[in-house]
């Protein structure tokens, strides 16, 4: 699997077949544009798919699982062992991604891509084991990862975006899961947005002030060190970065390959999702932004990128839970446009002049 070669397969989304949504969508009984955003969801939906009327029956959220080596700088309020401990929680069925994701009619697929943590055999539904590093290396030492083991998460989240494509899947999204994450999420905003750390490094888990600043320093260090080249996003990816952050990049340029609509959730996704972005900027096409998050970085994210988000709920838990709502948003989007009248089929009389 080489990501350089699926990336330069991606193509824009549709035109045309946008064109043909737009007329159905004004040929709707209601005030032509009247539905605002559900319009546009489903205008993408059939310009990303390529279908006059696509199905959304099969969707699934992966949450990405790795664990982070920055940790041990004190920048989280949750020591790392809860990495596998929700990794499990995921499999049983038991976290916030579960419930929401059953609300949505989506099934959950947790992936070890990075936790230290042995899982055994485990060899449950809703569990995929491809880990590539047993954590990251603590980036204020030196770099998170090699240029090899980013490239290599990034090709594990094409591989999965291919086989889940190939059994029928009509919808993606990004979750993640790993204890320190917002540390290198803020350290990667900071390098590919140019904004200063201090704007964009929030409390993540709920950190108090004291320990907030030290983070900041943290990132200021890690970058320091590292020197990323923001021109390079496996560079920036592979020194202060994590592999959770590259499986998301993965997935949504293989969602984008396969002409697969992809939801970003908050956060750490978009960061993954803006490393695809540099990438590819296709990949933009099919991307939906679930929410904005509660963590101050992520505006300047989804800015970078041009995604307008959907939901804006005050939410930061991550695991893919602002994904699950934003589908049910988009689906009811699809809805209006497959199941709603046209004014020729309903007998009623259309706009005068």
């Amino acid at each position: 699997m080489d990501y350089k070669k699926t990336s330069s397969s991606i193509t824009n989304s549709n035109g045309k077949f946008a064109e043909e949504a737009q007329n159905r969508l004004d040929s709707l009984t209601k005030p032509q544009g009247s539905l605002g955003r559900l319009e546009e969801f489903a205008k993408q939906l059939v310009a990303i798919t390529e279908e006059n009327m696509p199905s959304l029956d099969k969707k699934v959220v992966f949450t990405f699982a790795g664990d982070h080596g920055v940790a041990e700088e004190g920048v989280s309020a949750f020591p790392k062992e809860v990495t596998p401990q929700m990794v499990m929680n995921f499999v049983n069925g038991g976290a916030g991604i579960n419930v929401l994701a059953r609300h949505a009619g989506a099934e959950v697929v947790a992936v070890d891509i990075g936790v230290d943590y042995d899982f055994g055999g485990l060899d449950k539904e809703g569990f995929v084991s491809r880990k590539v590093v047993s954590g990251t290396k603590n980036m204020r030492k030196g770099p998170a990862m090699t240029r090899e083991e980013a490239e290599k998460c990034i090709n594990v989240g094409i591989e999965l975006a291919n086989e889940y494509a190939g059994k029928g899947y009509k919808m993606f999204g990004t979750g993640e899961m790993g204890i320190a994450n917002t540390t290198p999420s803020s350290a990667i905003t900071a390098v590919l947005t140019g904004v200063s750390v201090e704007d964009i490094t929030g409390r993540g888990t709920g950190i108090n002030d004291d320990v907030l600043k030290n983070k900041v320093q943290v990132i200021k260090d890690s970058i320091s060190i590292n020197t990323p080249d923001a021109s390079d996003p496996i560079d920036v990816l592979s020194k202060i970065g994590g592999a959770e952050i590259a499986a998301i990049a993965g997935l949504i340029i293989g969602a984008a390959a396969n002409k697969v609509p992809v939801v970003i959730d908050g956060f750490i996704s978009t960061a993954g999702a803006l490393i695809a972005y540099m990438i590819e900027p296709k990949t933009k096409d099919y991307m939906f932004a679930a929410h904005r998050s509660q963590e101050i970085g992520h505006k300047a994210l989804l800015e970078k990128i041009g995604l307008r988000p959907i939901l804006d709920l005050d939410m930061r838990l991550g695991e893919g839970t602002g994904v699950a709502l934003a589908m049910l948003v988009i689906e009811g989007g699809l809805k209006i446009y497959k199941e709603m009248a046209t004014f020729a089929e309903a007998e009623v009389a259309g706009k005068k002049g």
